[in-house]
């Protein structure tokens, strides 16, 4: 009995990892089998989740800050060519800094420098991970440090994030989040305007192109990036389908099961591809507002620490083998 152990980071308390081998631990206790497949959705937790499920080793890179303070950060580099980057952990929000946290001055540029180092270690295919940046440079900063560092070399970028908002709209959508006021957003869009203009391809009408503040949209013109939905294409890298033929059932987690969980999340995703096994959910909390949703659950099962994962894991292991159930005739 194989259970596919598929969970998001319960963000702030566990990662996508720690949480999969929890409820993977309470599977194997009732006698069953586990496939921990951490998964993420192109945000923060994407570089641990993609590293645990494609077997990449974590590189630490020097690299600076959005606002110029030396740092370190890490990259995921997989044996296949792969390389993992998060935009957030050189250019995030929540990134240190000794100075003012200004959205103006905010850059790309550690981001490029990790994503340089990414095509020195042999990357051919550079998978980052867009969400929760602090940056409005339209990609800019990016474009220097990889320039200054020798280019692309022939390296694939692909951008993940589920967000569809165009160039022209990053800073108003954006930039309240990063602490631009009206003037500001007004001073950033007109900077993403003329910098539009001087690329090799006008992202300014494009969809996705406005991830982290422009960042995809940069990277779609200087490099040929693909812009994907994170989900699907992580699960694709997966081969979340394949593994889904041989399986009994699927257990999905995040840290909060709500009326957003529909609206695209990895969840979501997991559930639409379930085939007809029974996809269970192991979540930190239920919101008021999740609705008819659980019913797409065979069992939604609340769980706030590892013991109690580890518990669900378990009672899940029992109840698949109780129900007898048996996928490859259910879909029939």
């Amino acid at each position: 009995m194989t259970v596919i152990v598929a969970p998001d980071s319960f963000k702030g308390t566990y990662s996508a990892d720690q949480v999969a081998a929890a409820i993977a631990a309470g599977i194997r206790r009732a006698g069953g089998s586990a496939l921990e497949l951490p998964v993420a959705d192109g945000g923060e937790g994407t570089l641990s989740a993609l590293s645990t499920s494609l077997g990449a080793r974590t590189v630490p890179v020097e690299t600076v800050s959005c606002w110029g303070d030396p740092m370190t950060a890490e990259i995921g580099v997989a044996a296949d060519g792969t390389a993992i980057i998060e935009v957030a952990s050189a250019s995030g929000l929540h990134t240190p800094t000794a100075g003012p946290r200004d959205p103006v001055t905010a850059s790309t540029y550690g981001t490029g420098l990790l994503m340089a180092r990414a095509v020195d270690l042999g990357a051919r295919r550079i998978l980052v991970a867009a969400g929760g940046s602090a940056t409005t440079d339209g990609g800019w900063g990016a474009i220097e440090a990889i320039e200054a560092n020798g280019g692309m070399r022939g390296a694939k970028v692909v951008v993940l994030s589920d967000v569809t908002t165009r160039y022209a709209a990053a800073a108003e959508v954006f930039g309240p989040q990063k602490g631009a006021d009206t003037a500001t957003i007004a001073l950033l869009t007109e900077r993403l305007r003329e910098l539009a203009r001087r690329l090799p391809k006008d992202p300014w009408d494009t969809a996705r192109t406005g991830a982290a503040g422009g960042f995809s949209g940069g990277m779609w013109a200087q490099y040929d990036a693909e812009l994907v939905s994170g989900a699907d294409y992580i699960l694709d890298l997966l081969r979340l389908d394949e593994h889904v033929a041989r399986a009994r059932a699927i257990v999905v987690g995040e840290g909060r099961l709500d009326a957003q969980t529909r609206q695209g999340k990895i969840v979501s995703a997991i559930a639409a591809r379930s085939a007809g096994l029974p996809v269970f959910a192991v979540v930190g909390s239920v919101g008021a507002d999740v609705g008819d949703y659980v019913d797409v659950f065979r069992q939604v099962i609340v769980a706030s620490d590892a013991a109690a994962m580890t518990a669900a894991g378990q009672a899940i292991a029992e109840a698949v083998a109780e129900a007898g159930i048996h996928p490859h005739l259910e879909r029939r």
